[in-house]
């Protein structure tokens, strides 16, 4: 072939050449430390219990849970976000054992924190809809509407009990106006000035949600279009983001992840705090269902997804990987 004059001038393909080069000149790197499991605990079982639209995801017993924390540790995950569930007849209208200190997450917690102690970092969800008989993230009112407020009052004891648990993190996810402030205030009423508030600042009423209805058992009548925010909408994220900073949030979270890396974008390029991401029940299971049926390739997938959110912007990833991409990431 002729070569007329230098064209092409530029050659970006000399920095493909080999995988040496490549990863030498990578701009987005995962790491162990970047991600968090999530990690479910269920009351009155004496075996680990598949979940059948997230295969190898499992409910644990407490100590298939203590187990699975030790793991998370030895392959260098940083943290573990505690989901509990209750048995059935133990719910009620107003989740009363989400703040009894005997109640499956809290035991669970102490479990985990004396395991590990601040070897990983013990983060427990703060929300209603693992509890109620309802399913809804909240408490409600005479006509079946979730009671912001009569809400608020429930997650500030849900924070006290989790804290003195052992929480580290405590993670507030049900949407409420407010939930931050008040939580912030319980904590330190409480003496738990070192509990951190990993706030769910951007969190969508997504169809991607599916498989955790599975996995927590829960007893939704209805939706949660009310309280957690319309896929369409993308301003109406930074307010969110900037009450939950004004109401004293360590760290925020956009979830879900993958459908929705536009706006984590433009939440990590707008705050100077941890941001995090959660790559939620529904991307697991389509990865999973896509690679049984050989369609993709399993492992590629999955780091692409997970350089995918980090590229965004997330600091921290939460997702059900985390303790087997850790150990890819540490064998190189």
């Amino acid at each position: 072939m002729t070569k007329y004059g230098s064209f092409p001038g530029s050659r970006p393909r000399r920095l493909r050449t080999t995988p040496a080069m490549r990863r030498m000149v990578a701009e987005t790197r995962l790491h162990p430390a970047d991600l968090i499991l999530p990690a479910f605990v269920r009351e009155g079982i004496s075996a680990p219990v598949a979940i059948g639209s997230m295969p190898g995801v499992y409910q644990h017993t407490r100590d298939t849970l203590k187990k699975a924390a030790v793991e998370a540790v030895e392959a260098g995950v940083s943290g573990i976000m505690l989901f509990g569930v209750p048995e059935e007849s133990k719910k009620d209208a107003a989740g009363t054992v989400g703040t009894d200190p005997d109640g499956i997450l809290q035991v669970a917690l102490r479990d985990v924190r004396a395991e590990v102690g601040d070897d990983l970092i013990v983060m427990s969800d703060l929300c209603l809809d693992e509890f109620t008989d309802h399913g809804h993230c909240g408490v409600l009112d005479a006509e079946g509407r979730v009671d912001n407020d009569a809400t608020l009052e429930r997650y500030a004891e849900m924070a006290q009990v989790q804290a003195d648990a052992g929480a580290h993190v405590v993670g507030p996810s049900g949407m409420m106006d407010g939930q931050v402030g008040v939580i912030r205030d319980a904590l330190d009423q409480a003496g738990h000035e070192d509990v951190s508030v990993l706030a769910y600042s951007v969190k969508y009423s997504s169809a991607f949600f599916g498989p955790f209805r599975e996995a927590v058992g829960s007893s939704l009548k209805g939706d949660r279009k009310t309280y957690q925010q319309d896929p369409a909408n993308a301003r109406e994220s930074l307010r969110e983001l900037a009450l939950d900073l004004e109401e004293g949030a360590d760290m925020v979270m956009v979830k879900p992840a993958g459908p929705y890396l536009d706006i984590l974008a433009k939440v990590a390029d707008a705050v100077d705090v941890p941001v995090a991401a959660y790559q939620i029940s529904g991307e697991y299971a389509m990865i999973e269902a896509a690679a049984e049926r050989g369609w993709i390739d399993r492992d590629k997938a999955i780091m692409e997804a997970l350089t995918g959110i980090k590229r965004a912007g997330a600091n921290m990833i939460l997702t059900y990987w985390a303790t087997e991409v850790a150990r890819q990431l540490r064998a190189g």
